[in-house]
């Protein structure tokens, strides 16, 4: 009899653990970006990296001690008011830890003084504009594991002159994106001659057409053209330029918001009728090969996505994998989902060796950047499948 009674108090203590475990309720992160903004792949990319990321974590036994962690998305259609009052849904859950934000500067800019005043967490896998780190807020509640202006305008201007453009001219959006890039390349210009700048000319979200200002800045003596623009302007300038005679196209060196949509379905059959190269910081084609079988496993499994190169928008995954990753170190590493505790182990992490490269220290006190000058990169399109292929790459189109 004592015999059973022991064995029934064993069975009962551990269905009495397995029920309390089962009750602690998940770790939740957020991201809201533009889901259903017509033709854009990123926010879906964004969501498919932290996905695969929450699935490699998650199997391996979840965070502080057994605790899953669960993805909480919003739409904001690229629409700030509609980030505004995602944002303020997503702070009041409870155990929501950090928020991730989308493709477009403009939105996550207008996030940073809500955040901080909920300290809510933003992770940012892909908008540039310097601001939404270098915001002047103590303590910072923003972190970036992605390309900024003031990296990419410098490589954009090398990559012009090393195609022996001495001359450029840039087009830029009448936005604050665009007048980030535009203090980015006046920073540039405090310490380089070359390439010269002709001008510059603004255009407007939704214009049909950029000819007039495209042929100004050929007319003004550029040799290349430095595009600031995403894939809806991309595709509006590059069937204008398709349409020219051969001798009045000069190269597009373009930042990498084309890269969030179909440009390349949408501009196919003409890749090659124009010298196109965009900035990037994340390609599977250079990923270390074991980290980059593992990813496709899971991306397989859960996507159905079993070639890299068919990822599309493949820098929104491997940031947000990896920013994810680095969340879950620091939740462990805080103990807790006190979202202030899990700020500030971000910022004491230490060697960790992603998909996108290896992290010696991702964040400090000082930078909540994670990528440097040396992570920029060019690339193109392939005129084949329109996949975007490091221009290094060997077996790439060069």
């Amino acid at each position: 009899m004592s015999l059973l009674r022991c064995l029934l108090v064993a069975v009962l203590s551990l269905l009495g653990a397995s029920l309390h475990a089962q009750e602690r309720p998940p770790v939740l992160v957020g991201l809201d970006a533009e889901f259903g903004l017509d033709k854009s792949t990123s926010a879906q990319a964004i969501e498919r990296g932290i996905l695969i990321a929450l699935d490699e974590i998650n199997r391996a036994g979840g965070v502080l001690g057994g605790r899953r962690i669960e993805l909480v998305s919003r739409d904001n259609r690229s629409v700030t008011a509609r980030g505004i009052r995602n944002l303020k849904e997503l702070a009041a859950m409870p155990e929501m830890v950090a928020m991730f934000v989308g493709r477009f500067s403009p939105v996550a800019l207008e996030y940073i003084d809500l955040a901080h005043d909920r300290q809510m967490i933003l992770l940012d896998p892909w908008a540039a504009a310097d601001a939404i780190t270098d915001n002047g807020h103590q303590p910072n509640f923003a972190f970036r594991l992605s390309l900024k202006d003031s990296l990419a305008m410098p490589a954009m201007f090398r990559h012009a002159l090393a195609k022996g453009a001495r001359r450029v001219g840039l087009l830029l959006p009448n936005t604050s994106w665009g007048r980030s890039n535009l203090a980015a390349a006046d920073r540039y210009y405090l310490s380089a001659d070359l390439p010269k700048s002709v001008g510059i000319e603004w255009y407007q979200w939704g214009d049909q057409s950029m000819i007039e200002k495209y042929q100004a800045l050929r007319a003004a003596g550029a040799e290349a053209i430095v595009f600031v623009a995403n894939d809806t302007e991309a595709v509006v300038l590059f069937r204008d330029m398709a349409q020219l005679p051969e001798q009045e196209r000069i190269p597009i060196v373009s930042h990498w918001g084309v890269t969030g949509g179909d440009f390349a379905d949408q501009v196919r059959g003409m890749l090659d009728e124009v010298d196109f190269s965009v900035v990037q910081t994340f390609s599977f084609f250079n990923a270390d090969p074991d980290i980059r079988s593992r990813v496709m496993a899971v991306a397989e499994r859960l996507f159905g996505i079993s070639d890299f190169d068919r990822i599309e928008s493949p820098v929104g995954v491997g940031h947000a994998y990896d920013l994810t990753h680095l969340l879950a170190q620091a939740i462990d590493r805080a103990g807790t989902t006190d979202r202030s505790a899990v700020r500030d182990a971000l910022e004491q992490l230490h060697d960790y060796r992603g998909l996108v490269r290896r992290f010696a220290r991702p964040f400090s006190p000082q930078s909540h950047d994670a990528l440097g000058a040396d992570d920029v990169f060019m690339a193109r399109y392939r005129a084949s499948d329109g996949a975007i292929v490091p221009l290094s790459w060997q077996g790439g189109d060069q």
